[in-house]
């Protein structure tokens, strides 16, 4: 069915896991690929499973060759961060959620899974609004911090809202964040929202986030073709939220 290969011999308590799997405005991938670039995370493992593609990832300067779907740590801040190259196939998410899942429990983390709010309309002078969801008891973490819950019912779909399904049904503390963003183009200040209003003060970590908006232009050519990709993709392999009118 599949494993996650990781580090044993890390000394972590119970961290928090920021889960960036690709989907509208790629507010989740961005948020996470920034967190591991300017808190220097370190590769310790990956996740595969029936479903995900074999494929080999090469970097920019570099002969050696990764997993599409990996995990980064940072012992001092009891940081973790799921980074991901490819989308999770529709057929591959149940797996891929059960895998992740009971591997969240065994390492004792709390997960943060990341979702854009797709919005028509969006005014750059404004900061995206941030809204929050919950399994077991990981609500407490979102009243702590102000951060609202959403102001309509929704859906979560694509892999994150599997992920999310299994600790609502497993019982596993969770927290959904979920950001208005640009459901065309990468959207780097959703991102910068998702990590100054959630991930900050639920993991008590501190991360520079200027350059995100001021190279938003650069990010967006560096995304571009994994947008696309994901804009064609099919509701059940991006991660998105929407009102549940959608479906009706």
């Amino acid at each position: 069915m599949g494993t996650v290969v990781f580090d044993q011999a890390l000394d972590l308590d119970r961290p928090t896991l920021i889960e960036g799997l690709p989907g509208v405005g790629l507010v989740g991938k961005i948020a996470t690929d920034h967190l591991i670039e300017e808190l220097d995370m370190d590769e310790v493992g990956y996740v595969d499973c029936d479903g995900l593609p074999k494929i080999a990832i090469y970097g920019d300067g570099n002969h050696e060759v990764t997993s599409p779907v990996r995990l980064y740590a940072d012992e001092e801040r009891d940081l973790l961060a799921l980074q991901s190259d490819i989308p999770v196939s529709r057929q591959a998410a149940p797996g891929f959620a059960e895998i992740l899942v009971d591997w969240v429990v065994e390492v004792d983390a709390l997960p943060l899974f990341l979702s854009g709010l797709p919005q028509e309309e969006t005014d750059p002078t404004v900061q995206p609004s941030l809204f929050g969801v919950a399994s077991g008891e990981a609500e407490t973490h979102l009243t702590a911090h102000d951060i609202d819950p959403p102001d309509e019912r929704g859906a979560i779909g694509g892999p994150t809202g599997a992920l999310m399904n299994r600790t609502s049904h497993t019982d596993v503390d969770a927290c959904g964040l979920i950001v208005e963003s640009d459901p065309q183009f990468p959207d780097p200040a959703a991102a910068q929202t998702l990590i100054t209003r959630g991930i900050e003060p639920i993991a008590d970590v501190s991360v520079p986030t200027e350059d995100l908006v001021e190279r938003a232009e650069d990010i967006r050519e560096q995304k571009e073709t994994l947008a696309k990709r994901m804009q064609q993709a099919s509701e059940e392999e991006s991660t998105q939220a929407q009102p549940l009118r959608m479906y009706q």
